[in-house]
C-alpha cells in the first residue's frame, strides 16, 4: 500500500481550533440530552472520554459507525477478521443511543462497545491513551476529524468501508472539501459500496478506492433472547403472524388499512407492529384505536388472543421478531425515507414486501427483485401483496442469496488485516 501525503490546510485548522472549546459546551449539553432520554444514564460519561470497559490484552481493532443500522452492518467484517485473525479484539464505537442498546444483544464474539467522544482534542487523546487500538476503521459517512488526525498522529493506521455519498449529499459536502480532503487523505484504504460513492470519494480526496459492495448484506443474523421466543411462540400459537418492522407513519398507514382487512377476514391474523423509533408507540395507538384494531404493547404484555395488532416498542428485538412471522413489510418505502434494510429478514428466512421509496437500498433492493426474492408493493395493495402465493420462494431466494454473501467480505478483511503493523 503506498505512502499517504496527508494534507492539512486552514478549514482543518479552523476546526481545530473551534473543537477545543468543546469541553466546555459538551457536558451540560449531554445533561440536557440525559433528562430528556436521549443519553445513556449509565454510559453517558463515556462521551467524554471516561471509559466503562477496560482494553484488553493484544492486538485490537476499533470500527466506529454513527447508528443503529451501520453499527449492525459492522459485524459481518468483525467475523470475517476473526475468522482469519483469532487473536484480535474489537471495540465497537457509535454515538446513537438505540445503537448501543441493540448492539449489546448482537455483540460478536471479543468485542466490545463504547460511546465515542465528543471531537474534542482532549477526550479524543484520552480515549486512544486508553484503547490503544492498533487499526482505526470508519463506515459510512461519520468521520469525525479530530479523531481520525489524533490516530493518524500515533501511526494507527486508518480505513473508511462500507461508504455511501449520493449526488444530493456530495453537493452539501463540496463546500467543506477541504476538510475533507485533510481526512479522507489519512485513509490508508477506502471500500466504496457502488460507483457512483467511488467517483465522488475521489473528488473529495480520496485515494486508495475500491468497490465492495454494502457490508449489511454479509451481517449475520440477528440475536434473540430463547426465552422470550418460547413465551411468544406459546402466545401465538395458532395465529397467523406477519410483520412490519422498522415503519414510520406512512409504512404504518399501508400497514394497519392491510391488518384491518385480513383481521376482518380471519381474526387468527396478527400484525405486528415495529416502529423504528419506539418512542412513537402512543402515535400508534391512536391510529390503531381510530381503525378499530385491539392491540398490546410488547413493553407491558404478551399479544392476547384477541389482538389484532401487537406494537413491538422495545429496542434490540427484532431479531426475535423475525423468527415469529414468515412476512414482513421493511418500513421505509413509503415515507421518502428511503426504505431500510432487508438482508436482516433475508437471514431469517423472512419473506421481504417494500414500498417504492427505497433510494437508499437502491443496488440491495435491484438484487433482491432481480432475483426473484422481494416484493415490491403498490400504495393500497399490500394486503393482497400478503397472499401472493409466490412469497415463500421469495423466502427461500432471499436466504440463498444472504447465504451466498457470506464470505464476500474476507478479500476486504484480508487488506485491513494486512495494514496493522503486526499481521503475520
Amino acid at each position: 500500500m503506498p505512502e499517504r501525503r496527508p494534507t492539512n490546510g486552514l478549514a482543518l485548522m479552523g476546526y481545530q481550533l473551534a473543537s477545543r472549546a468543546l469541553p466546555l459546551i459538551a457536558p451540560p449539553l449531554l445533561r440536557r440530552r440525559l433528562k430528556r432520554g436521549k443519553e445513556d444514564p449509565v454510559r453517558w460519561r463515556e462521551k467524554l472520554a471516561e471509559p466503562t470497559a477496560q482494553r484488553p490484552v493484544g492486538p485490537l481493532v476499533w470500527l466506529h459507525a454513527v447508528g443503529l443500522g451501520e453499527v449492525l452492518a459492522l459485524r459481518g467484517l468483525i467475523t470475517a477478521m476473526a475468522d482469519q485473525r483469532p487473536d484480535l479484539s474489537f471495540l465497537v464505537t457509535s454515538t446513537a443511543r438505540s445503537s448501543a442498546q441493540v448492539m449489546g444483544a448482537n455483540l460478536p464474539a471479543n468485542t466490545q462497545h463504547q460511546f465515542l467522544p465528543v471531537d474534542a482534542p482532549q477526550y479524543i487523546a484520552r480515549f486512544l491513551d486508553h484503547w490503544r487500538p492498533d487499526l482505526s476503521i470508519w463506515s459510512e459517512q461519520d468521520l469525525w476529524p479530530n479523531a481520525v488526525i489524533a490516530a493518524h498522529k500515533r501511526a494507527i493506521p486508518a480505513a473508511l468501508v462500507n461508504a455511501r455519498i449520493t449526488a444530493q449529499s456530495f453537493e452539501k459536502r463540496k463546500a467543506g472539501r477541504a476538510l475533507y480532503r485533510a481526512i479522507l487523505s489519512r485513509m490508508s484504504l477506502i471500500a466504496a459500496q457502488e460507483d457512483g460513492t467511488a467517483r465522488r470519494l475521489a473528488a473529495l480526496g480520496g485515494e486508495n478506492i475500491r468497490v465492495t459492495g454494502s457490508l449489511k448484506s454479509a451481517a449475520p443474523p440477528l440475536g434473540h433472547d430463547p426465552d422470550a421466543l418460547r413465551a411468544l411462540q406459546s402466545a401465538l400459537k395458532g395465529r397467523t403472524v406477519w410483520l412490519a418492522a422498522s415503519t414510520h407513519a406512512g409504512d404504518e398507514a399501508e400497514a394497519i388499512a392491510a391488518q384491518q382487512a385480513l383481521y376482518q377476514e380471519c381474526s387468527a391474523s396478527l400484525l405486528i407492529l415495529i416502529p423504528r423509533n419506539p418512542d412513537r408507540a402512543p402515535d400508534i395507538e391512536k391510529a390503531l384505536s381510530a381503525a378499530n384494531l385491539p392491540h398490546s404493547r410488547r413493553s407491558t404484555a404478551l399479544p392476547t388472543p384477541a389482538d389484532a395488532v401487537h406494537i413491538a416498542d422495545t429496542y434490540g428485538e427484532l431479531g426475535l421478531f423475525y423468527r415469529l412471522a414468515g412476512k414482513a413489510l421493511i418500513g421505509g418505502g413509503f415515507d421518502d425515507i428511503g426504505g431500510h434494510n432487508p438482508w436482516e429478514a433475508a437471514a431469517l428466512d423472512t419473506a421481504i414486501l417494500f414500498g417504492p421509496d427505497t433510494y437508499n437500498f437502491a443496488a440491495d433492493y435491484d438484487h433482491l427483485t432481480g432475483a426473484d426474492a422481494a416484493l415490491c408493493v403498490s400504495p393500497g395493495q399490500l394486503a393482497a401483496a400478503l397472499s401472493d402465493p409466490r412469497l415463500p420462494g421469495m423466502s427461500r431466494n432471499a436466504h440463498a442469496l444472504w447465504q451466498a454473501t457470506r464470505t464476500a467480505l474476507d478479500p476486504l478483511a484480508t487488506d485491513l488485516l494486512a495494514l496493522m503493523k503486526d499481521t503475520p
